[in-house]
């Protein structure tokens, strides 16, 4: 398209920098938090028609535009697909979630996310980080309080680390499509790091998960996922 669509200065927008509205963080459910590119990248990608004129903002302009991104009060939050594709957009996305102290409920599917060990969720209970690129368990949040953990499509290669949970009231733990679970008595290995553990990848804790780790036993049983 060679000429300019109605929409096209609203592309690479975030919600709070659009004028004459109240609308609050903690009122949207899946907010679009990444920032747009810059003006070097508009311009190799033909695209500098959209880039929107940006004034010098005010101190009264920077405070109201804080006061709208009030992540501190997000009690439910679903940050999946950012799109996350420049180290500088990464780094605002973790200055969000540090912000985040009072959020029980917490989506970050598919953002391509490699550490966030460093950020610290004291009232999550329930954390979906399906389809990233973690490969342990210590690169994971500090979740004191996590009740419900899906970690499904990610690269976590051992066990090593989940004992950090065992202290934790962790009740579900979803480890699908990684390769932990292919390593030998991985339900038995899981259970006994995890005491309290009521659920794994689906699969209600069984007899036969209770054996303990170092018996080679082969039972009757198969669970078909």
């Amino acid at each position: 398209l060679f000429f300019k669509l109605p929409s096209d200065c609203f592309k690479y927008v975030s919600w709070c920098d659009i004028e004459e509205h109240g609308v609050q963080g903690n009122l949207l459910h899946c907010p679009r938090v990444r920032e747009g590119p810059s003006e070097e990248e508009l311009f190799f990608r033909g695209e500098e028609h959209t880039l929107k004129k940006i004034k010098q903002a005010t101190d009264t302009e920077k405070w109201q535009k804080k006061l709208q991104e009030n992540w501190e009060d997000c009690a439910e939050l679903n940050l999946s697909f950012q799109d996350l594709g420049d180290l500088y957009q990464v780094e605002k996305f973790k200055r969000i979630l540090q912000r985040l102290i009072r959020v029980e409920k917490l989506w970050l599917v598919d953002n391509s996310l490699t550490d966030l060990s460093a950020i610290r969720l004291p009232r999550c209970r329930e954390l979906n980080v399906n389809k990233n690129h973690f490969t342990s368990f210590k690169q994971l949040p500090r979740i004191p309080q996590i009740q419900h953990l899906s970690l499904a499509e990610n690269n976590i290669m051992t066990l090593s680390g989940i004992s950090d949970f065992r202290h934790t009231p962790l009740e579900s733990l979803i480890l699908k499509r990684n390769p932990c679970e292919f390593q030998e008595r991985y339900r038995q290995l899981v259970f006994s790091s995890l005491p309290n553990l009521k659920m794994l990848d689906g699969i209600p804790k069984l007899p036969e998960d209770c054996s303990p780790p170092n018996i080679r036993f082969f039972f009757k049983m198969c669970a078909i996922l």
